[in-house]
């Protein structure tokens, strides 16, 4: 396989693509360590998209 050189240097960061990864690591993560599947709020929770959801920032405790 014959891959064209960059200019300009090699690295290359999609910055979406790689918060998809770590979502994705951090579900897997989650999965392992459970007993059984994850419920949709555990899922929720380790997504950070309840507080987004309530209109609150990710991590911000005030409820």
């Amino acid at each position: 396989m014959n891959v064209a050189p960059m200019r300009g240097g090699t690295a290359v960061q999609d910055h979406v693509a790689l918060a998809e990864i770590e979502l994705c690591g951090e579900l897997m993560i989650a999965a392992s360590a459970a007993a059984e599947r994850l419920s949709f709020d555990r899922i929720d929770e380790v997504l950070n998209v309840a507080d987004a959801r309530d209109g609150r920032a990710p991590g911000d405790d005030r409820r």
